[in-house]
C-alpha cells in the first residue's frame, strides 16, 4: 500500500532522495552515452526505434556496444551482470555459439527465399522431441502465433470469444488487451487509437478463478481459453493446485480451446512448464528464445486441432487466410531454431539454470528477510523475481496492486550503477547458462546494500 509516508515498507522521503542521487550518477558516468544520443535525436520518434526504450527507469537509455554471454558493454565502456537478458530474448546468453555458428553458415546460403528447407524438416522433428507431438508453424513473434492460434480456434469452434486473465500480457494481441473493471470487461486504459469495443472477441476473468472460467464458458461463445501458466508479466503470480487441472476439464466440457502461451515460463524447465508439470493444452505457443535471439515464434496444435482445421480449411472460400508473414519461416530462423534446440536448449543447461536461480531467490530472500522489508521472492524454473508486497499473490488485481513503480524504478537504476541490470517493466531476472556464481552473489549484494539505505 501506498501513502503519504511509505511505499511498500520504505519512507518516501529516503525513497526519492536515493532515487535522485542514483539517477545523477547513472548520468554523470555516461557522457559518451549521453553525447551520442543528442546527436542521433530526431531520427526515430521520441528519439528511439521502438517506443518502450524511453520507460526504462534510467534518465536516458543505455547504448549497448556489445553483447557477450550473460553481459553487456555499452558505449562508456561499462561491463553490466545482464540478468534481463532481452525480457527472455536472450534468456540462453547472448549470441550462444551454436546458434552464432549456424547464422554465419546460411548467411552465406541466403536469408529468405518463401520456401521450405531439409533444415526446417529437422527443426520440426526437434520442437517434438523437446514440446511434445503437435503439427507446427513458424511465426516471428509470440504476438503473431498467438493471434494466428486464435483464429484456428475460431474456425474450428465457430466462437467468436476469446478468454484471457486479468493482468495478462500476450504481446500486442488486439482481442487480449482488456481489463476488468468493476467486474466487467473493457479495453486497457492507454491503447493507442482503439475504436473496436474488445468485449465483443475477448472476456477476461482472474486468474485462479476456476468459478469465474466456468461461468464465461457457460455463455456458450468462449472459443479458447488463452493464458500463460505463470502469469509473469506483471507481478509474478504462481497457478494455485488445481487451477490447470481444472482449465483443462473445464475447457471439455464446455467445447473451448486451451492455449498454453510459454513464451516466458519457457523459463521452466526442459520443454517449458507444460512438459515440467505434465500439461496439455490443444495449442501451444513459445517465442522469444526458442531460436536462440533470433526473431522466431512456435505454434503447434495437436492431431486432433489440426484434424479439425484440415476439415475447416478444406471448406472454406479461397483467398488470404489473415494467417503469416513473408518473411516469416525464412531459413535462417530454422538454422538458429535448430541449433537452439539441439545444442543449446539441453539438460544440462537447464540444470545449471535453475541451480543459479535457486541460489539467487534464496539471497535474495535471506536479504528481504535481514531487513524485515514486507515484499516476497518468487521462482519459476530459472526465474526470480523480488516483489515489494507481500505474498503470495493469487490474480491480476492483486498483482496490479503490488508493483510499486517509484520504488522499483529507484531499486533498478540503483542496481545498474552497481554493474546489475534486470527487466525494466517489474522485477524480473532471469539466469543463464552461462551466468556465473559471482554474477549473481553480486547483485544479491548490490540489492543488499540498496536494502540497507531504504530500511
Amino acid at each position: 500500500m501506498t501513502d503519504s509516508v511509505r511505499i511498500a515498507g520504505v519512507e518516501v522521503t529516503r525513497l526519492r532522495a536515493m532515487a535522485a542521487r542514483e539517477a545523477k550518477r547513472y548520468a554523470a558516468a555516461r557522457p559518451k552515452t549521453r553525447a551520442a544520443l543528442d546527436a542521433g535525436a530526431g531520427a526515430y520518434l521520441g528519439d528511439v526505434p521502438m517506443h518502450w526504450m524511453r520507460d526504462w527507469p534510467m534518465p536516458f537509455p543505455m547504448l549497448v556496444k556489445r553483447a557477450e554471454g550473460a553481459r553487456l558493454t555499452d558505449v562508456d565502456g561499462f561491463r553490466i551482470d545482464d540478468f534481463c537478458l532481452g525480457d527472455t530474448g536472450s534468456m540462453f546468453g547472448h549470441s550462444p555459439a551454436p546458434v552464432a555458428r549456424a547464422i554465419r553458415r546460411q548467411a552465406r546460403r541466403g536469408l529468405t527465399y518463401m520456401l521450405p528447407t531439409e533444415t526446417a524438416l529437422e527443426a520440426g522433428a526437434l520442437l517434438n522431441r523437446r514440446f511434445g507431438p503437435y503439427r507446427w508453424q513458424i511465426a516471428t513473434t509470440a504476438t503473431d502465433a498467438n493471434r494466428f492460434a486464435l483464429r484456428v480456434a475460431r474456425a474450428v469452434t465457430g466462437r467468436p470469444k476469446v478468454l484471457v486473465f486479468n493482468g495478462c500480457y500476450h504481446g500486442t494481441v488486439d482481442d487480449t488487451m482488456i481489463e476488468l473493471r468493476d467486474g466487467h470487461t473493457h479495453a486497457r486504459q492507454g491503447l493507442v487509437g482503439q475504436v473496436e469495443d474488445l468485449s465483443l472477441v475477448a472476456e477476461a476473468v482472474e486468474f485462479n478463478d476456476l468459478s469465474a472460467v466456468e461461468a464465461a464458458l457457460a455463455k456458450g461463445d468462449i472459443a479458447a481459453i488463452l493464458t500463460e501458466p505463470v502469469m509473469t508479466n506483471s507481478c509474478m503470480v504462481l497457478p494455485q493446485a488445481g487451477f490447470h487441472d481444472g482449465l483443462r476439464t473445464l475447457s471439455r466440457r464446455y467445447g473451448a480451446l486451451l492455449i498454453i502461451d510459454e513464451t516466458h515460463t519457457i523459463s521452466s524447465g526442459l520443454g517449458g512448464y507444460s512438459r515440467v508439470h505434465s500439461l496439455s493444452p490443444d495449442i501451444f505457443v513459445a517465442g522469444k528464445c526458442v531460436a536462440g535471439g533470433m526473431p522466431t515464434a512456435v505454434w503447434g496444435m495437436t492431431d486432433e486441432v489440426a484434424a479439425r482445421f484440415a476439415e475447416y480449411d478444406a471448406h472454406r472460400p479461397s483467398g488470404h487466410s489473415g494467417m503469416g508473414t513473408t518473411l516469416s519461416a525464412n531459413p535462417m530462423q530454422f538454422a538458429c531454431l535448430k541449433a537452439n534446440l539441439a545444442e543449446v536448449m539441453t539438460p544440462g543447461a537447464y540444470a545449471h539454470m535453475e541451480k543459479g536461480a535457486e541460489r539467487l531467490s534464496a539471497g535474495l530472500r535471506r536479504v528481504i528477510e535481514a531487513h524485515r522489508a514486507p515484499w516476497h521472492v518468487v521462482r519459476v524454473g530459472a526465474r526470480v523475481e523480488f516483489i515489494c508486497a507481500p505474498g503470495p499473490l493469487t490474480n491480476g488485481a492483486e498483482a496490479a496492486t503490488a508493483h510499486q513503480p517509484e520504488l522499483e524504478a529507484a531499486i533498478h537504476t540503483a542496481l545498474l550503477n552497481r554493474g546489475s541490470l534486470i527487466a525494466p517493466f517489474h522485477n524480473m531476472m532471469l539466469v543463464s547458462p552461462v551466468t556465473r556464481k559471482r554474477q549473481i552473489d553480486r547483485l544479491i549484494a548490490a540489492f543488499d546494500e540498496i536494502l540497507t539505505e531504504l530500511f
